[in-house]
This record gives structure tokens, C-alpha cells and sequence, in this order.
């Protein structure tokens, strides 16, 4: 991954070194003595050049020397030996030691005294080289001499502010995109296509597009379907109260005789209205936050459908097969109430005699509760749409809305798992409820 956060250090890093870099070399730059004792054309090799001349071929050619690099630069020098007197007669006016001895202020002079020693590499003696340079010569030389220093932190001013341009427009453009995204994705607007090239990108804002296209993708979805929940629950709140609308017509226009014959049908209408309406509650609740996570003893859980089961229908036989260390942790009463649901849609369809399977097993980290029962099952081609709200299989005639398969669906979602649906092998069905070991009573 090309990480965001290398990428600045190592911008701001390269910045540093340049700006320490340049502040070295104009600080160099500002030491006049080193500056001009090695970078003035006039002194380029005099001490060498001098020296070879002066034990070579003597004072005369020496001095000379001294009288060219004056006539050439205006360059006043005098060498003295390791006794302090001079080797040659120099080009130091008189008047110029006269003017140094009555001001020893050397910034108050007309000229700039330098002094460098050189010793010879092949006599081993030592020279002291002193120099003045006159004030308009060295500052006409300084204009010159300091163009390349100005020059050179110029241009590094202008490749940091295109470093730092770069780095701007490679944080705030990604940055735009995704401001344009969650504004589209508040008009609901949002096409994950608009941050395809962002989520390719490998560094920290392609992770953040792409969780950003993740987290879109699902609003999306659930956005649909509470739009198609609220489509299904219109379609199916009006067919019960088309009935009561028909029923309370019937008794407006009916003899009060035949009105009582009306009441028991009013009843029923309303009882499935208000089975309708709570069943689409408790579907809504399941979205909502359901509090701490809590210990659930599956024994008693099962147990107790068991008893309700035998007591809501006496001719049915519901065996339980449970462990005695069969714990988790999660919310009792949504378990419950998902389990309830699977075990009254195996009592609506299995054949009276035979038994029910209510069992808890442990499959690939996993814990399934299963519910098996014997009737006719469901078409293979239907089975990917159970589960989903006020779906029910073609050719039912038992009563109900499609609801409870959903609850237990979302219900075992709230736990992390899953609910598997299958046909049996030998006939029946088998609805699960596979929760996952590792991340049980987690939302």
C-alpha cells in the first residue's frame, strides 16, 4: 500500500532538508572571509601560484606575480615569513599602512584586509598571505558571487511549492469526491461508479472509498427495502380493511337480526388486522437497538417453546434435542420470538403423528438451533426469496403474511449468523439458525 502518511513525511521531510540546505549555503554565503578567500576569481591560486614562483625561480618573478593580480583585480597583497617580515616588497601602498594605523576600526577603511596562511609542500615553509580588496570591488564581485545561491534557493522555493501543490490537490481532490458522494448519497443520488477510480487507488483514501462504497451500498439497500416494506405493508393493511369496510356495510344495511351474525366476522377481521400490525412491530424493533447483550440458557429457551407448542396444538409431538452446556449470549426475547416462528410454521404444515425436531448442534464454529419438520416443503426456486417481508410461497392456504421468517431471519442477523433454509433429503423442511461462536450477541 502506498500509504498517505509516508507520502507527507516524505514531502515534508525532502522540504526540510532542502530549506536546511539552502540556509547552510547562505549562511556560507554570509561568512565573508571563508566566502571570499575561496570563491574570489582574484584569489583562485594565488598561494600555490606564488609560492612556485617565489622558491622557483625568485623574489623578482614573485613580486611580479603580486603586481599582475593587482593591475588585473585591483588586489593589494603583502607575504610575510615566519619571522613576520615581509618576503617581497608587496603592493601595499604607503599611505594605505599609514591610514590602517591611525584607524584600526577595519569597517571605517576604504577596503576589505583579508589573511590566509599557506605552507609549501615542498619546502615545508609556512607563508601568511594578507590581502585588501577596495570596498566597490568587492561588493561589484558580491552581486555577481551571490546570484547562484539566490538562484538556486529560487528555485527550490518553486519546487516545494509544487511539491506542496501536488500534495494539496492529491489530499483535497479525493476529498471533493467524497463530499460529492455523501451529498449524492443524501439525494439519494449515490452511484458507487462515481468513486470507482478513487477505491483503486491503494493508500488510505482508497480504503476510505471503498468502505464509503460499502457503507452507500447497504444504506441503499435498506433504504429499498423499507421503501418496498412500506409498499407491502400498504398492499396488505388493505386487504383486511377492504373486508372490514364490506362487513361494517353489510351491518349498516342489515336487519338487527342478521347484524349479530356480522360480529364474530368483524372480530376476526380485526384480530388479523392487529396480528398484522404487531408482526410488522416486531419486524420494525428488530432494526432499533436492543440493549446488552445477555446470557441465554437454550435448554429452558427450547424447553419452554416446547410446552407452548404442545399446549397450541395437542395433536403434535415436538421432540427436543439439546446439550446440556448449550449457552450463548444475546437478547432472550428476539431469540424467542424467532424460534416461536419457525416452530409455528413447522406445526402449520407437518402431518399430524409425525414429530417435530427441535435440536441444537455445533458445525464449523457455528451453532445451529434446527427446527425439522415433515410436511411438503417448499419449491427449490422459491426458497432464496423466504425470508423476505410478506413472501410467501405460491399455492399456500395456511393462514399468515409472510412476516415470521423474516423476524427470524433479521432476528438471526442482530446475532451475527444467518437462517438456513433447506429441503430435507427424505421430505420436510429444516429452517436453522446458525450463530457464530466467535461473535455471539454482537449487533
Amino acid at each position: 500500500m502506498r500509504s498517505l502518511f509516508w507520502r507527507i513525511f516524505a514531502s515534508f521531510w525532502l522540504a526540510t532538508a532542502l530549506v536546511a540546505g539552502l540556509s547552510m549555503l547562505l549562511g556560507r554565503a554570509l561568512n565573508q572571509d571563508a566566502w571570499i578567500l575561496s570563491q574570489h576569481p582574484a584569489l583562485s591560486s594565488l598561494t600555490e601560484t606564488w609560492t612556485e614562483r617565489y622558491e622557483q625561480q625568485g623574489p623578482s618573478v614573485a613580486q611580479a606575480f603580486l603586481e599582475q593580480r593587482r593591475k588585473e583585480f585591483r588586489l593589494h597583497v603583502q607575504v610575510l615569513g615566519d619571522n613576520g617580515q615581509p618576503l617581497v616588497k608587496g603592493t601595499f601602498p604607503r599611505r594605505a599602512a599609514a591610514l590602517e594605523a591611525r584607524q584600526p576600526n577595519a569597517r571605517r577603511l576604504p577596503w576589505r584586509r583579508l589573511s590566509t596562511e599557506y605552507t609549501s609542500p615542498r619546502s615545508g615553509e609556512t607563508y601568511l598571505f594578507v590581502y585588501r580588496i577596495p570596498h566597490p570591488e568587492l561588493f561589484a564581485w558580491h552581486r555577481g558571487s551571490l546570484l547562484w545561491p539566490l538562484s538556486a534557493l529560487g528555485i527550490a522555493l518553486v519546487i516545494l511549492t509544487l511539491f506542496s501543490l501536488l500534495l494539496t490537490l492529491s489530499i483535497t481532490r479525493p476529498l471533493d469526491r467524497l463530499r460529492g458522494a455523501v451529498h449524492d448519497l443524501g439525494q439519494t443520488a449515490y452511484q458507487q461508479t462515481s468513486l470507482a477510480r478513487l477505491a483503486g487507488r491503494r493508500d488510505e483514501l482508497g480504503v476510505l472509498a471503498r468502505d464509503f462504497n460499502r457503507m452507500g451500498a447497504r444504506l441503499q439497500g435498506l433504504i429499498s427495502s423499507q421503501r418496498q416494506l412500506l409498499r407491502d405493508v400498504s398492499h396488505e393493511l388493505r386487504s383486511p380493511l377492504a373486508r372490514l369496510r364490506v362487513a361494517l356495510a353489510l351491518a349498516e344495511r342489515a336487519q338487527p337480526q342478521e347484524r349479530e351474525s356480522l360480529w364474530p366476522r368483524l372480530a376476526q377481521e380485526c384480530d388479523r388486522l392487529e396480528a398484522l400490525i404487531s408482526e410488522i412491530l416486531t419486524l420494525a424493533r428488530l432494526d432499533a437497538d436492543p440493549g446488552a447483550a445477555q446470557p441465554i440458557d437454550l435448554n429452558a429457551l427450547l424447553r419452554k417453546l416446547q410446552e407452548d407448542a404442545r399446549l397450541g396444538a395437542p395433536q403434535q409431538t415436538v421432540s427436543v434435542q439439546v446439550a446440556s452446556d448449550a449457552r450463548l449470549s444475546g437478547w432472550p426475547d428476539m431469540l424467542e420470538r424467532a424460534l416461536d416462528n419457525l416452530l409455528r410454521n413447522a406445526l402449520r404444515f407437518n402431518p399430524a403423528g409425525q414429530p417435530i425436531e427441535l435440536s441444537v448442534t455445533r458445525e464449523a464454529g457455528e451453532l445451529c438451533i434446527n427446527v425439522r419438520d415433515r410436511g411438503p416443503g417448499v419449491a427449490a426456486e422459491h426458497l432464496p426469496q423466504l425470508g423476505e417481508p410478506f413472501f410467501r410461497a405460491p399455492g399456500q392456504r395456511a393462514p399468515g403474511h409472510g412476516l415470521g421468517l423474516a423476524i427470524a431471519r433479521r432476528a438471526a442477523e442482530r446475532h451475527g449468523g444467518r437462517l438456513a433454509l433447506t429441503n430435507r433429503p427424505g421430505g420436510g423442511f429444516s429452517a436453522s439458525l446458525c450463530l457464530p461462536l466467535s461473535t455471539m450477541g454482537q449487533p
